[in-house]
């Protein structure tokens, strides 16, 4: 079987026969082995969360492709364009209300080399949910993005915009925090991580800044939760499982939680409260931007608009919806949407022709997953 040496890290990979993509194992880059086809109509583009952007070629089922996807367009119950975006000041350095507030956070990488299409409408989405379906007051709704009536995602206005969604918090708070953009994983060292490696999140400034790593976002915002206090996180990038370093990651195919503790014995806890996060993938794994679900056919992520479809599709009926109905519900969309081997082909782990994006459920503590999802 014939090696491919990374140029970044430098490690050396196997190449299955039929491969056209590999990712390195080691650091993540995706490099083309193979040959693409000329029919243009089997080509297609996918962006990846994980600042990398692979081609990947499609020619089976391509007619059986259009149909699902055109299916689940027609089944959206409504437009994923959402409204334009509300120019509300907010400062960092204040208290913020009492009561429900979220901290939202979508990065572009505008004229950068690894720039996004959908960040900017996932932001847009999330908050219309939370001001329309969950009625959060505008005012306590803190959104860093890229756009004039925002302030930017850079590392020191995430870190500030951490400490915003924190301050003062009392019991029966309730705060959101969405993160749209890169996610990178890289080697520690300090025995905290069981696959040996950190999740990060990546700012607009990261490659002058630095990325934040799953250590700091779990130290910032988890363990300082009170009782009373809940938190969700709601985080849409490559290698996001457990980028909040959560003890306890849900097991979709066996209904159990598994222990994802530490090694090394340190704590990732709360002061008595909790914190549940919505992840795109796996750790290993990359998150996509698509088209394939929305009506305007605008970039949207993935994780994003099938969080906010299973959400909506419940509210939308007056009936209540429960974690593992949102998880059941993320999964068995994107397969759906894969399963022909269609646009959705990006989505797809490279070697083994399964889904490459998994949602993840991860909590500070063990719940049981038939509780209603409330924000």
């Amino acid at each position: 079987m014939e090696g491919l040496t990374c140029m970044k890290c430098k490690q050396t990979s196997s190449i299955p026969p039929s491969a056209q993509h590999i990712r390195c194992f080691g650091c993540g880059s995706v490099y083309s082995v193979g040959h693409s086809n000329d029919n243009d109509d089997a080509h297609v583009m996918v962006n990846y969360k994980g600042t990398t952007e692979c081609s990947l070629d499609f020619t089976k089922k391509k007619a059986e492709a259009k149909l699902i996807c055109h299916s689940l367009r027609r089944k959206l119950p409504f437009s994923t364009q959402a409204s334009p975006p509300l120019a509300i000041n907010i400062s960092m350095t204040e208290q913020p209300r009492r009561g429900r507030r979220a901290f939202l956070c979508g990065v572009t990488y505008r004229k950068q080399k690894h720039q996004l299409k959908g960040t900017a409408h996932d932001v847009n989405n999330i908050r219309d949910l939370l001001l329309q379906r969950y009625h959060f007051p505008k005012e306590s709704i803190l959104t860093l993005a890229e756009e004039e009536s925002y302030n930017p995602p850079t590392k020191k206005n995430i870190e500030d915009g951490f400490k915003w969604l924190i301050r003062g918090i009392q019991p029966g708070d309730s705060l959101v925090f969405y993160f749209s953009g890169h996610g990178k994983r890289q080697r520690e060292f300090n025995g905290d991580e069981r696959d040996g490696f950190d999740e990060t999140i990546c700012p607009v400034d990261f490659e002058t800044s630095g990325m934040i790593l799953d250590n700091d976002i779990n130290e910032a915002i988890v363990r300082p939760l009170i009782q009373d206090v809940k938190l969700h996180a709601i985080i849409d990038s490559c290698h996001s499982g457990t980028v909040l370093d959560l003890p306890q990651v849900y097991d979709i195919t066996t209904g159990k939680w598994e222990d994802n503790s530490p090694p090394s014995g340190a704590y990732k806890g709360t002061k008595g409260g909790t914190a549940i996060c919505f992840s795109a993938c796996e750790d290993y794994q990359l998150a996509a931007d698509t088209s394939a679900f929305s009506p305007e056919k605008e970039m949207t992520g993935a994780m994003t608009i099938t969080f906010i479809l299973a959400v909506k599709a419940a509210l939308d009926k007056n009936e209540s919806i429960t974690y593992q109905d949102i998880m059941d519900s993320m999964h068995q969309t994107i397969k759906q949407a894969s399963k022909s081997g269609g646009f959705f082909a990006g989505i797809r782990r490279f070697f083994h022709r399964r889904i490459l994006q998994d949602p993840v459920l991860s909590s500070s503590e063990e719940f049981n997953t038939n509780t209603e999802f409330k924000l």
